[in-house]
This record gives structure tokens, sequence and C-alpha cells, in this order.
């Protein structure tokens, strides 16, 4: 897992409108939510709660990107569906959940599914300032700590 101090691996994923976003080409502090799955309850609860919590993170100078291996078909349907103000990342195949914290290989006991952990980086001028990361999916990160970093 990427610790605080050390440089965040920059990534170019393509989020629900098939647009690319590079994490370099970001300007201010960065909120990277891993997050192993669309539609499943503690996801939507945690996505749910940084939608709720943008308004201050952007008095902040902060943009949050959620980021999992699911398609950007499934990542707009559940943005849509759970009315998310801010950008979900397609990273299919896992590469860079693997780079930043990790993934759950054959997760919840099916063959060759690979979902990525739930953990939070926050990043600026291309170092991590904050890292939290659960091997527990059914963890939600915390939120205040987050919250205090920015």
């Amino acid at each position: 897992m990427l610790e605080k101090g050390q440089f965040a691996p920059d990534f170019e994923l393509f989020d629900t409108s098939l647009q690319k976003v590079k994490l370099s080409e970001i300007e201010g502090k960065v909120v990277l939510v891993f997050y192993p799955g669309a539609f499943t309850s503690v996801c939507e609860k945690e996505l749910c709660t940084f939608r709720d919590m943008l308004a201050k993170f952007n008095n902040l100078d902060a943009t949050v990107l959620g980021i999992s291996v699911d398609s950007p078909f499934a990542n707009k349907a559940f943005a849509e569906k759970n009315r998310l103000n801010f950008r979900l990342l397609s990273d299919f195949g896992g590469v860079v959940a693997k780079q930043y914290g990790g993934v759950h290989e054959n997760f919840a006991g099916i063959p060759n599914y690979v979902v990525a952990k739930r953990a939070v980086f926050v990043v600026e001028n291309g170092k991590v300032v904050y890292s939290w990361l659960t091997e527990d999916p059914r963890i939600e990160p915390p939120y205040e700590e987050i919250e205090e970093v920015l």
C-alpha cells in the first residue's frame, strides 16, 4: 500500500462518459476513493457519504474520484441511481488499484473475480498526504479523518 509521503503513481482511466481522466492533470488535492463494486450495500453507503460531504470538499479545493474495477457503464448506472456528483473511474482489470492499495482475488469465493480493496488516498502535488486501507470490505473509511487532512 502507498504510504504518506510517497509519490502517487499517475494514471489515466475512463469515466462514465468514456472521457479519459489523468491524475496529474487535476489541480489541488485529489481524494481517490477505491471501492470494491457498484451496487453493493457498503459501497453505496460510502459513496453517498462522499456525495453528501462534497460541498465541504469543494470549499477545501479537493476533487473526489471514485475508482472501481467496474465498467464505465456499470459505474454510470450506479452514479445515476445514487445521484453521485463526482466522477467514477473504471479501473477495469485493477491495474491502478494494485499500484495503490491492492485487490481482493477471487472475491466472495468467485474464481477470477477481482475487486479493488476499499481504500482512500489524498494526493497533493503528486504525493500521498493521506492513506487508509482495509482488508475487510465491510468497513467504511474514517470520514472525519479525511476531512481533517483536507
